[in-house]
């Protein structure tokens, strides 16, 4: 792929994960918590794709903690220590927020607060401060 598709690839991954954050605090808004939280994680993942196209890598997974993890030490420049915690959150929202059999007995409707779409919003919106002057 030549840089320039590489840069554009990951400008498209970028936005889309703006999208998807605007889509999650429209399910906050909305009372949709689990969906929020589902976004959020979405939108985390295609913010570090985002930036693995941008450094002409090819990036393979949903976890943004091996997402972060796998980055090239000679490819990143920033500390990865200051997304970690956000990241680890974020993966925790990845299935348990989708399928009625990711909870015991419950579905995630029933279980996620609006505190907790708020913390996943908070968090991505953290990854994307971090990462998106990178692009």
């Amino acid at each position: 792929m030549s840089r320039e598709k590489e840069i554009d690839n990951a400008i498209r991954w970028l936005e889309q994960a703006k999208a998807d954050i605007r889509a999650a605090e429209i399910s906050l808004n909305g009372g949709s918590y689990e969906w929020a939280c589902f976004q959020s994680q979405q939108a985390g993942e295609k913010i570090l794709k985002a930036y693995w196209y941008h450094r002409s890598l090819d990036p393979w997974g949903h976890s943004l903690v091996k997402l972060l993890n796998e980055i090239p030490g000679d490819r990143r420049d920033f500390d990865i220590a200051g997304l970690m915690e956000d990241a680890m959150l974020l993966d925790k929202m990845c299935i348990p927020t989708r399928y009625p059999n990711g909870l015991p007995d419950l579905i995630p409707a029933s279980v996620y607060s609006r505190n907790e779409a708020q913390a996943a919003i908070d968090a991505v919106k953290r990854i994307l401060v971090r990462i998106e002057p990178l692009l």
